[in-house]
């Protein structure tokens, strides 16, 4: 309807050109369609007389006027209004609502989507955890944002790309493979002789015994087998990584979330693409020698200082491998990359930039886009839980859907914007009652499939095609805010694209779950007006199918009964 609206009004000011109200050169301006906020001003509302006012030296009411007069009313549309100083308000007649439902039934699952995406490929990356244990609680926020944003992404017409970064160079490996290897050996974290950064949770114990025992893993089709030897610290780094992404990989499972790709840092070193993209830079005349240091000039492209790339002792600084790494998405084909961090990751992201606008391969200025989230606080009881035995210094993923079930743990850590702070109260989680959002949005959905149940039982019938050709009671105002709740699915699904905010669908879904709850509470359904019964199972089944579509996109199952 809002591209039906649009198309209306600049057919209107193509109109008022050619009759001269409007200069004939004067470009069409941007203007919104949009919901007003107060459902006495209309269904839509439109500011395009206001942005049409000053460039054309005119009244913005008058042109309101102008343009009033030049959209037909009649079909989807009821009435055109002037309200303001120049707003034009629309009212749609009954038919356009009658019509959306049957939209709804006719799509199915298809309800919402779009192709704005136009199969161009997507590549999401997010979670990227260090191998060096289990996944904590940020870890799931990252996970079920960035999964979240791939379905919101797919369901817009994207091709998307599911990827995980593993960090498997480094220092932080090291101390892994060390703590391994003292577990190994028989010392314990509080022994002397504990590598001083070393990994002090119960789960290097598990690692050690593994390794001792021979044991053999498989990680995405690679089998690693334990030496058994204590001494080959290089056996050790290997076992180690290979169980830790094992067990991160069963976590991620468990919590509903998958990856087309992974993708190994150290892959990196090994295919000479850290020195390959370096190379580049510097034939390139965008870096430079400074006290013994290799620096990159990422001033010159809006980095608020220059940044060492290779040190003195040689080794290279962070970013740079991260350079090389989204140089590799770019090569890959992916038209947009998107990266899900926590927010302490932001001091790095201008500088990655700029090392890829250096690289000068026409990736675009905005390359690659990233989404930030802030900490999760998990407070049981009234207080904060920070610990876990297996991991020692913090509270797992595997915890805490353990505790509070898949979906709430996957609603809870997606249904606020990532970059605000998260409060996730497992009382609230696991309680059944209204006042838990999962639990209500599911408890709709299932009250729905209950509708049906009873209907069977009482033996009465259904006719769809029927429900469908009954006329809305529109005036009553449960009905018309559920209509209305449901026509916004598919602008909400493509805002949540554009905008990379899947928190607005496990928002939408809560208000449309009210809007059933105050219309359920209003009518009867099993009544023995067939007409009636119809046009009322006609209208929840289509509440039914938004909330199975939203919930699908939030990863979040939709319950029959429960």
């Amino acid at each position: 309807m809002k591209s039906t609206l649009k198309a209306l009004v600049e057919q209107g000011i193509a109109a008022l050109r050619d009759q001269g109200i409007l200069p004939a050169d004067l470009a069409t301006p941007d203007f919104v369609i949009e919901r007003p906020k107060d459902r006495a001003h209309g269904d839509f509302s439109s500011n395009a007389a206001m942005v049409l006012a000053k460039p054309a030296r005119s009244n913005p009411r008058a042109i309101a006027q102008a343009l009033a007069a030049g959209i037909p009313t009649g079909g989807d549309i009821a009435a055109v209004e002037i309200a303001g100083p120049g707003f034009l308000n629309f009212r749609l007649a009954p038919d356009a609502w009658q019509r959306q439902l049957r939209e709804v039934h006719a799509q199915g699952d298809a309800y919402g989507r779009n192709a704005s995406g136009a199969g161009r490929v997507a590549g999401v990356e997010y979670v990227s955890a260090n191998p060096t244990g289990p996944l904590h609680v940020g870890h799931g926020r990252a996970a079920v944002i960035g999964d979240c944003i791939a379905r919101v992404l797919d369901a817009n017409g994207w091709d998307v790309k599911r990827e995980f970064y593993y960090n498997d160079a480094g220092v932080q490996i090291e101390n892994l493979a060390k703590s391994v290897q003292a577990r190994a050996r028989g010392i314990r974290p509080d022994d002397a002789g504990w590598p001083e950064d070393g990994y002090r949770g119960d789960y290097i114990a598990d690692v050690a015994r593994a390794f001792l025992d021979h044991e053999s893993v498989d990680v995405e089709g690679q089998v690693v087998k334990a030496t058994g030897d204590a001494d080959d610290i290089d056996a050790i780094r290997r076992f180690a990584v290979a169980y830790l992404r094992n067990e991160q990989n069963g976590d991620l499972a468990a919590f509903g979330v998958s990856f087309d790709v992974y993708f190994l840092e150290s892959s990196l070193y090994a295919d000479g693409k850290v020195e390959e993209t370096v190379r580049q830079l510097v034939e390139g005349g965008h870096a430079y020698e400074d006290g013994g240091a290799l620096w990159l000039r990422t001033t010159a492209f809006g980095d608020d200082k220059d940044r060492v790339m290779r040190k003195s002792d040689g080794t290279y600084t962070y970013f740079v491998p991260d350079v090389a790494y989204h140089l590799s998405k770019w090569q890959r084909g992916y038209e947009r990359a998107i990266t899900e961090l926590g927010a302490d990751h932001h001091g790095s992201l201008a500088r990655v930039k700029a090392g890829l606008q250096a690289l000068d391969k026409g990736i675009p200025e905005g390359y690659p886009e990233y989404v930030l989230h802030q900490m999760v606080t998990v407070m049981r009881g009234g207080e904060e839980v920070k610990l876990s035995k297996r991991a020692g210094s913090y509270l797992t993923l595997r915890d805490l859907i353990d505790e509070a079930g898949r979906d709430a743990t996957r609603w809870f850590l997606v249904a606020r914007k990532p970059d605000s702070q998260l409060v996730f109260d497992i009382d609230l989680a696991r309680s059944q009652s209204l006042d838990n959002p999962v639990y209500y949005v599911q408890l709709s959905h299932a009250r729905i499939c209950g509708l049906l149940r009873q209907l069977k039982e009482r033996g009465l019938g259904f006719d769809l095609d029927n429900g469908l050709a009954q006329a809305l009671d529109l005036d009553n105002p449960a009905t018309l805010e559920l209509v209305t709740s449901i026509s916004r699915w598919p602008e909400l699904l493509a805002a949540a694209g554009q905008l990379l905010e899947p928190h607005l669908v496990a928002q939408y879904l809560l208000e449309l779950a009210q809007a059933f709850q105050s219309y359920y509470n209003d009518h009867q359904f099993l009544v023995d007006d067939a007409d009636v019964r119809d046009g009322r199972l006609a209208l929840a089944l289509a509440t039914r199918q938004v909330l199975a579509n939203g919930l699908a996109v939030l990863g979040v199952q939709a319950p029959e009964a429960m």
